[in-house]
């Protein structure tokens, strides 16, 4: 007999969108579990944060935290040709208050991820760590729990009428019922290391991310972190990355270094201090947003390509939505996968309207800096969705794009599958 422990809601991840939806359910006084799968603290790759995640950090009470925290402050980003050659910095604080939305950090995901944890617990919400969910549970076509074994090996039914799916790219749902789909021009590969002592820049820039072009549209990113690190890696095609048959990492990696001169300048007064990452195909969407009983937050809905850090954002955005479209399927008790439809809307409308700047960003017959100059509302236009504001009309930027660039359509996934549960369940 398994042991049977209910709930109102079950979140599946103790990552930023799980411990978003913890902290804003057990706040307005749900029954929150949420099951991580890992022991904090705990790796993660995914450090830098983009102006638009003030909001949701705010509204979960984790502002005062960072501010107050050793975590590296983020104030701008620069761009860096092969030959070393940087752009002026990008400063958040000329279209945004300086000691609010301007203000991000590069934090370390072991440290951030715990504060988050930590603070979804103080909230109120359950957090049981080391709890692996191996089945999700369903009766007449409504989900309506999880079982999840400990470290131990010992199975729980955790059971209650709402369940977030929020196991980042495990992505437990999508892929057990065989909904994540690719996207078809961004199946890039990433390598990526971290390095101390490395060459960072002084005062307000210190903290600022870097995206260093190499050939065929590939980049790296250099992200400065506190206590003297830096995230480092690349991203391109895998057929770039993999040229010559290399399949090792570190050795793809040094060998890409010297394909800009600014990154391989930093790195020399460096050393690596650990292993070597690598990932693929890593961008795709679920076919569907949620189910009766059942909705997807974070990466576990979708991952966009990282080359603008826009992860972190739509993570915490989805949380937080996520939590307020439950709270109010609790308050109805009705928990058909159509209540989701506008979160889903929005969360789509948020991430096709970056995917389309991703795509621009990859072709190399596009400069952001040309279509800015075209006119100072399409600069604010771009600036805006790239630091995160990306629910809005952006047909002007867009527009200014199209004559330069072939867009992509929007990808048919990510609605509510169609329901079958009764309207109140028995």
């Amino acid at each position: 007999m398994k042991r049977v422990e209910v709930f109102d809601v079950v979140i599946i991840g103790g990552g930023p969108a799980g411990c978003s939806a913890g902290a804003v359910l057990a706040e307005q006084g749900h029954r929150v579990v949420v099951l991580e799968r890992e022991k904090f603290p705990r790796y993660h790759i995914g450090e830098s944060m983009i102006p638009f995640t003030y909001q949701p950090l705010e509204r979960i009470g984790m502002i005062p935290q960072l501010k107050s925290s050793a975590f590296t402050k983020k104030f701008s980003v620069q761009f860096v040709a092969p030959s070393g050659r940087a752009s002026q910095p990008f400063y958040f604080f000329n279209r945004y208050d300086r000691e609010t939305v301007a203000q991000s950090w590069q934090v370390l995901r072991s440290e951030f991820d715990q504060m988050m944890m930590d603070n979804t617990r103080s909230k109120g919400a359950d957090v049981r760590e080391e709890m692996e969910v191996v089945e999700l549970l369903q009766e007449d076509g409504r989900h309506v729990g999880v079982v999840a074994r400990d470290k131990a090996g010992e199975a729980t039914e955790f059971r209650a009428p709402m369940t977030i799916d929020a196991t980042g790219r495990d992505a437990i749902a999508a892929t057990k019922k065989a909904w994540r789909r690719g996207d078809p021009k961004l199946n890039k590969v990433a390598v990526w290391t971290y390095y101390k002592g490395s060459k960072r820049d002084a005062g307000i820039d210190e903290g600022q991310t870097t995206v260093a072009f190499i050939p065929d549209k590939g980049w790296f990113w250099h992200i400065p972190q506190h206590g003297d690190m830096v995230s480092v890696g690349v991203v391109a095609d895998g057929k770039y990355l993999a040229r010559d048959g290399l399949k090792d990492p570190a050795t793809i990696f040094h060998r890409e270094v010297p394909n800009n001169l600014w990154i391989a300048d930093r790195l020399a007064t460096g050393t690596c201090t650990g292993e070597y990452w690598l990932t693929a195909e890593y961008t795709f969407r679920s076919e569907y947003c949620a189910a009766d009983g059942l909705v997807l937050a974070g990466d576990a809905f979708g991952f966009l390509d990282p080359v603008f850090s826009s992860g972190m954002m739509l993570a915490l955005k989805s949380g937080v939505l996520a939590a307020d479209a439950v709270h109010e399927a609790l308050e109805a008790g009705d928990f058909r996968s159509e209540r989701f439809a506008a979160y889903g809307e929005v969360m789509r409308e948020g991430m096709e309207n970056m995917r389309k700047l991703v795509y621009a960003f990859y072709d190399p017959a596009v400069s952001f800096k040309a279509v800015a100059e075209l006119d100072p509302a399409i600069a604010d236009d771009l600036t805006d969705c790239l630091s995160g504001d990306v629910n809005k009309d952006f047909s002007r930027l867009f527009g200014a794009f199209a004559g330069i660039t072939e867009l992509p359509d929007k990808l048919p996934y990510g609605v509510p599958q169609p329901g079958r549960a009764p309207l109140v369940p028995a």
